[in-house]
């Protein structure tokens, strides 16, 4: 199955073990709760769903890789203890806590949450003394003398002995303990992701072409040749960067994530190929409106593959506008309930700053306890630390001579929501002239059915459009039926 089945079943598989009967117990007793085997090869994202489910369930999260672990840390260590049977002293074997589940005691203090999920990678690469010990972890969940808390759900990941000489395979005594869910490689899955994450464009409309080249796995001459998802991933950050900074983006840098010459050699000029199309279509002009004739006609001409980058570079403006303007939304609605509530008190005679001071610390202190927890998306972080920088400006401002209590507050709210009206209109301005380009360049083609698909299922801009509409899309939807074959697009298109 791919990565996002999975995700499902484990997600499922978690709420069945936390459900309670009426008095409080689990209706699968822990001893009975098979812990999760999630086998698959090497950087598909078996870390990253486990992250997405614990903040979906809003459970804690503790994450190890069971490769750095000798018997000692996971098991814990030996010391005497003087114990008394039967009126005699006897010196005793104990073993102090076990680090991995001395954190997750230490994660529940931190973050408040009581249930979690406690992920352990590589778990078939343990060393070769702590390998006995597993077995009896994963049937009873305990380190040396010390159980995983109840309500901490175990699960675990490893590679097949394929990608991995230090794997150990298990018996069918083990594996009789465990959910086994084998995991493949699956781009259409991750292209979910990679869109949602804002991976680099150009990477995506090249493994649109070359889906081949998306998951790659063989043995060389001088060793190992391969290409994970976390390596697009990891180059993907590391060209924004580059270009934020002016710095050519070339085969050695490129070479650095993905380790195989022939799909370094084709992304790197393809790379070059898509800033060229950003420069000659002139891309920024186009959302701004101002549609050549040129840029029309060049489309129409063009190869699938050039029009297909082309979609893509104009796409990908456009959605980040709209993932900044929902973002902006998201950081306002949390502001709400908080600010509704210090008018509130300011009217009842409370010291306004003193309430935002208080606001700030609470978003701090929720802030630090997700953190806490290992169950906080990259966006979730950026609206809490929004709102603090937010109500930070605001207590400054209070400081001034000039400042009117609650309606300074009031005003700064205001200024924020009119920023994010305003780059709404401008996304959706944006937006506009993508369909009259799409619509002149394009005609009848595919690319329309491609766009529209897209918009449709990137999480942003169906949230941008569900909140500030948008005629052209919506012509364009019943038109093409898109929701009726959004599903299979991929496969109709581009021969998946």
């Amino acid at each position: 199955m791919n990565i996002n089945q999975a995700k499902e079943y484990i997600k499922n598989d978690i709420s069945m073990y936390l459900k309670k009967d009426e008095f409080g117990d689990y209706r699968i007793p822990v001893v009975r709760q098979r812990p999760v085997f999630l086998l698959g090869a090497p950087g598909i994202g078996k870390t990253a769903i486990m992250e997405q489910i614990a903040e979906e369930l809003n459970l804690a999260l503790v994450s190890y890789s069971m490769t750095h672990h000798t018997r000692q840390s996971a098991l814990g260590l030996p010391f005497i203890k003087q114990k008394n049977y039967e009126g005699m002293g006897y010196d005793v074997s104990e073993y102090t806590m076990s680090e991995i589940i001395a954190t997750i005691y230490d994660t529940m203090e931190q973050s408040g949450v009581k249930e979690g999920i406690l992920f352990l990678d590589e778990i078939n690469c343990v060393s070769e003394t702590l390998a006995p010990s597993m077995l009896q972890f994963l049937q009873y969940k305990v380190f040396g003398r010390h159980k995983v808390p109840e309500g901490w759900v175990v699960v675990t990941a490893g590679n097949p002995p394929l990608y991995n000489k230090s794997v150990r395979e298990f018996d069918v005594v083990t594996l009789d303990r465990l959910k086994v869910i084998e995991v493949e490689a699956d781009y259409d899955t991750w292209r979910k992701y990679a869109v949602e994450r804002s991976v680099h464009p150009s990477i995506i409309s090249f493994l649109d072409i070359k889906k081949d080249f998306f998951y790659h796995m063989e043995t060389v001459a001088g060793g190992r040749s391969y290409v994970t998802a976390r390596g697009w991933e990891d180059v993907s950050e590391m060209i924004k960067l580059y270009e934020e900074d002016g710095l050519a983006v070339d085969e050695t840098l490129v070479g650095q994530y993905l380790r195989n010459d022939k799909i370094v050699k084709e992304f790197t000029a393809y790379y070059d190929l898509f800033n060229r199309y950003k420069n000659d279509y002139r891309v920024d002009a186009i959302l701004a409106g101002d549609i050549s004739d040129t840029a029309v006609e060049r489309a129409k001409k063009a190869s699938f593959d050039e029009r297909l980058s082309l979609l893509s570079l104009l796409t990908d403006k456009v959605e980040t506008d709209m993932k900044e303007t929902v973002t902006r939304s998201d950081f306002l609605k949390l502001l709400m309930p908080g600010l509704k509530s210090i008018k509130e008190k300011s009217e009842a005679g409370e010291s306004v700053k003193d309430e935002v001071i208080k606001l700030s610390g609470a978003y701090e202190n929720g802030l630090k306890s997700r953190e806490a927890a290992g169950a906080l998306s990259r966006e979730e972080k950026k609206k809490y630390k929004r709102a603090i920088v937010f109500l930070e400006k605001v207590s400054k401002e209070l400081d001034s001579p000039e400042a009117k209590g609650f309606d300074t507050v009031n005003a700064a709210f205001d200024a924020e929501v009119a920023a994010m009206r305003e780059l709404s209109v401008k996304t959706g301005n944006k937006l506009k002239n993508l369909f009259a380009y799409a619509e002149k360049a394009f005609e009848d083609g595919n690319e329309l059915l491609i766009l529209v698909t897209e918009l449709t299922v990137n999480t942003y801009s169906a949230e941008f459009i569900s909140m500030f509409k948008s005629e052209e899309y919506t012509r364009l939807s019943e038109l093409l039926m898109v929701s009726q074959r959004a599903g299979d697009l991929k496969e109709e298109i581009l021969g998946a």
